[in-house]
């Protein structure tokens, strides 16, 4: 059929980058892709890498920050670098550790409504908007991960990386949780729960270690490895 085309009223013509950004899914593809970028190359030089998680919200004057503080001191003189979520608390006083040491002292911001400011004590900074991006680097450079007593977000990386080496998603990695009264109760429960009901192994039991003090914390990630990378078995069995 010909003839004239039936005559539209005018529209508005949308242009591409009409909006906000992280609204439209395929062009932020490309702004999550130039975040694993940066980060990659930013992080490439990141050796030994020990990442220390834990509340944000631990004071100075508390134990667990002397722990972290001493803990990051004595991994930096031996030769490890630091990665923290660059916030407060725990992450404070691990960087803070590092920075007094003469060490590495990494800083993984993220940007949320809730505007966490990095702390002072970093000498690699770098800032994400994707949760799961930060995660990504987190675990690519991490040699070790040391976790303190904290909340959700504590809570989210443990489980995410025990899931990660159970699966062999990554290779094992010295895990290690500081403080046993603290996760007594949630040992306890995968115990009584988790294998009891064979949603776990117990052998899952063994992919990570609890410690108490900074010189357990550092000859555990020195064993972990002088004995290809598992547990002295001797020393791994959990109360």
């Amino acid at each position: 059929m010909t003839g004239k085309p039936k005559s539209q009223k005018p529209g508005k013509l949308r242009t591409t980058f009409e909006g906000d950004f992280t609204t439209t899914d395929t062009w932020r593809i490309f702004r999550i892709m130039s975040e694993f970028v940066d980060g990659l190359e930013t992080l490439s030089s990141v050796k030994k890498g020990v990442s220390f998680f834990g509340s944000k919200s631990t004071l100075k004057n508390h134990p667990y920050y002397k722990l972290a503080y001493n803990s990051a001191g004595l991994l930096s003189k031996n030769g490890y670098s630091l990665i923290t979520g660059a916030g407060e608390g725990i992450m404070e006083a691990a960087n803070k550790g590092a920075y007094d040491a003469g060490g590495v002292s990494v800083g993984l911001n993220i940007m949320i409504p809730e505007v966490q400011k990095p702390n002072p004590y970093i000498n690699v900074n770098m800032e994400f908007r994707y949760f799961f991006v930060r995660k990504f680097m987190f675990t690519k450079y991490s040699h070790a991960f040391v976790v303190f007593p904290g909340g959700f977000g504590t809570l989210d990386e443990l489980f995410e990386t025990l899931a990660l080496v159970q699966t062999y998603r990554i290779e094992s990695i010295p895990i290690i949780l500081v403080n046993k009264a603290y996760w007594k109760g949630l040992i306890g429960w995968f115990k009584s729960q988790l294998i009891k009901q064979g949603a776990i192994d117990v052998k899952d039991m063994d992919l990570f270690r609890m410690v108490e003090t900074e010189e357990e914390i550092y000859e555990s990630i020195e064993s972990f490895y002088a004995n290809g990378r598992k547990w002295n078995t001797k020393k791994s069995k959990k109360k």
